[in-house]
C-alpha cells in the first residue's frame, strides 16, 4: 500500500485552522492516499471525563460520584458550550458553524438523557449504577472526537478537499463489533487516493477501549487501522519534536531532535510518563511491520523522528528525562528465604491500580518505585501492614531521572552519571543499570529532578554533539 495513516493530537486539533494549508493541502492542492485519525479539541476530554493530570471531576466523574444530578449536569451544559467555543474558533462559514452546533448539542442532549434513563433504571433495586459506568465513560468519550471529526471535515470540505467523516463511535448503533470489525465495516468503499477520511479517535467496540487503554483508546484505534489497511507508514503529529530532553529545562538551544529511535526507546519513555505513543499501540505497529514517524504537525516540512525495530548504528545517549515518583519501601527481617512477599506485595499495587515504574530488592526489603497519587498508596500501605504487621512500611516522595538510548553499551554512563551529578552537587538515592543498556536510572530528591536533567543533558548529549569522547 501507498499511503498512511496519521493521527493528530488534541493540542494541535485546537489549532486546526492553521494546518489546513500546510498539513492538509500544498499550495492549495489537497494531498491525498493519507487517511487521519483525530482526537477531541485539547481539553475537551478532560471536561468530558476528569482533568487527566489534577484529576479535577468533568462529567463522568460528577456523574460517578454525585449526591444530586446539578454536578454533573452542569458539566454537561459546560462541556457543550466548550465544544461550541471550540468549532467556532476553527469554522469561518456561518453554515458550517450551524450544523457543528447542531451536531453538538444532539449529541449533548442525547448523553443527557440516556443518563437521566440510567439514574431512573437504577433507583430500582434490581439494577446498579456501578455495572453501567464503564460504557457510561465510553460513551461520554466518544463525543469529543466525533465533535472533532466532524469539524475537520467540515472545513476541509469547505477548503475544496473530498474530506470523508468515518465515525467509529457507534453513536445509536445497537451492533455488536470487535474494534477490528468496526474499522473494517466502517473503512468499506473507501479510497484514500481519491478522498480523505477523517476517523474519530475513539471506537466503539466489543472489547471496550476504555477497559484496557483507558485515555490511550485514540493511539489504539490509529495503530489499528493502520495495521488493518498495511499502511507505508503511521505518522503522529504532535506540536513539538521528539527531543533529547524538555526543552523548557535545558534550553531549546540544548536539545536536538531524536531523527531516529526504536520501539524499545520508545517503550522506555512510556514507562517514564513522556509517551511517544500508547505502549499497546507501538506493539500493533510492530508486530504488522509498520514504522512510526513523530513529527511537529507546524513544521511540516521536516521529517520529525522515525521509529522501527532497527538498532543503533552507534553507541548514544538519545533522551535525558524523568518524573516524579513514590517509593514504597517494605523492610521485614524474617523475609530472607521466605516466598510470597513480593507476590503480595505486586497484588496490593494492582489492586489500587498504582503502576510501577520501577523496583529493587534485598534479602529483608522490597522497594517499588511507582507513578501514582499518594492518596492510592496510603491504601497500599495499610493492606500491607494489616498482612505484616511486623514490616516497617515507608513512603517517600522522590524523582527518577533516567539517561535512556538504543545502545548505551561501552559510555559507562552509571559511573559518568553519578560524577556529573555529584559535580552539580546532588547527592542520589540510587542508581541502577539492566543487562540490556538502554536505560540508567537515578533517584534523586524531587527538588534535583530538574537540575539532574540539566546536568546529565550536558554531560552525555551535549558534550556529545561537541565531539567529546564518552568512553573511558
Amino acid at each position: 500500500m501507498t499511503h498512511t495513516v496519521e493521527k493528530i493530537g488534541g493540542t494541535s486539533m485546537s489549532r486546526l485552522d492553521e494546518l489546513r494549508e500546510t498539513l492538509f493541502l500544498e499550495h492549495g492542492t489537497p494531498r491525498y492516499g493519507r487517511i487521519f485519525v483525530v482526537s477531541a479539541f485539547g481539553g475537551i476530554t478532560n471536561l468530558l471525563l476528569e482533568h487527566k493530570k489534577t484529576g479535577e471531576s468533568g462529567v463522568y466523574a460528577h456523574f460517578a460520584n454525585a449526591d444530586d444530578d446539578h454536578g454533573w449536569h452542569d458539566a454537561l451544559t459546560r462541556t457543550g458550550a466548550a465544544m461550541v467555543a471550540a468549532h467556532e474558533a476553527i469554522l469561518d462559514a456561518p453554515g458550517d458553524i450551524e450544523r457543528a452546533t447542531g451536531f453538538v448539542q444532539e449529541r449533548i442532549e442525547g448523553a443527557r438523557n440516556c443518563l437521566i434513563d440510567l439514574q431512573r433504571l437504577c433507583s430500582y433495586g434490581h439494577f446498579r449504577l456501578n455495572a453501567h459506568l464503564l460504557q457510561i465513560r465510553e460513551l461520554l468519550s466518544g463525543l469529543g472526537e466525533a465533535h472533532s471529526a466532524l469539524v475537520a471535515t467540515l472545513m476541509l470540505q469547505r477548503a475544496g478537499v473530498n474530506a470523508r467523516l468515518v465515525d467509529l463511535s457507534g453513536w445509536r448503533d445497537d451492533a455488536e463489533l470487535s474494534l477490528e470489525e468496526r474499522i473494517n465495516v466502517a473503512m468499506e468503499g473507501v479510497d484514500p487516493e481519491q478522498e480523505m477520511p477523517i476517523v474519530t479517535g475513539y471506537a466503539q467496540c466489543s472489547e471496550g477501549l476504555m477497559r484496557e487503554f483507558d485515555r490511550g483508546y485514540s493511539e489504539v484505534t490509529f495503530s489499528k487501522l493502520a495495521a488493518l489497511s498495511g499502511a507505508r507508514e503511521a505518522i503522529i503529529h504532535k506540536e513539538f519534536h521528539l527531543s533529547s530532553a524538555d526543552p523548557n529545562l535545558v534550553g531549546a538551544a540544548a536539545v536536538r531532535k531524536l531523527g531516529h529511535t526504536n520501539y524499545d526507546v520508545a517503550d522506555q519513555m512510556a514507562n517514564l510518563g513522556m509517551e511517544a505513543i500508547h505502549p499497546s499501540a507501538a506493539k500493533t505497529l510492530r508486530q504488522a511491520g509498520v514504522p512510526l514517524r513523530v513529527a511537529n504537525a507546524f513544521e511540516p516540512e521536516d521529517a520529525g523522528t522515525i521509529i522501527d525495530d532497527q538498532p543503533a548504528e552507534n553507541a548514544a545517549v538519545e533522551i535525558v528525562t524523568g518524573l516524579d515518583i513514590i517509593a514504597l519501601e517494605l523492610f521485614e527481617p524474617d523475609m530472607v528465604g521466605v516466598k510470597g512477599y513480593d507476590a503480595a506485595i505486586l497484588d496490593a499495587l494492582t489492586r489500587h491500580t498504582v503502576r510501577i515504574v520501577s523496583k529493587l530488592s534485598n534479602a529483608n526489603t522490597i522497594t517499588h518505585y511507582v507513578d501514582a497519587s499518594l492518596k492510592s498508596i496510603r491504601r497500599v500501605e495499610s493492606d500491607l501492614a494489616a498482612l505484616y504487621p511486623q514490616a516497617e512500611i515507608s513512603v517517600r516522595k522522590l524523582a527518577l531521572v533516567s539517561v535512556v538510548g538504543r545502545d548505551l553499551n561501552g559510555l559507562q554512563v552509571l559511573s559518568r552519571g553519578l560524577q556529573a551529578l555529584e559535580a552539580a552537587e546532588i547527592a542520589p538515592h540510587g542508581a541502577c543499570q539492566g543487562p540490556r543498556n538502554v536505560d540508567t536510572q537515578f533517584i534523586l530528591d524531587r527538588t534535583d529532578r530538574s537540575e539532574a536533567i540539566r546536568s546529565l543533558h550536558a554531560a552525555f548529549v551535549e558534550a556529545q554533539d561537541a565531539g567529546f569522547a564518552l568512553v573511558a
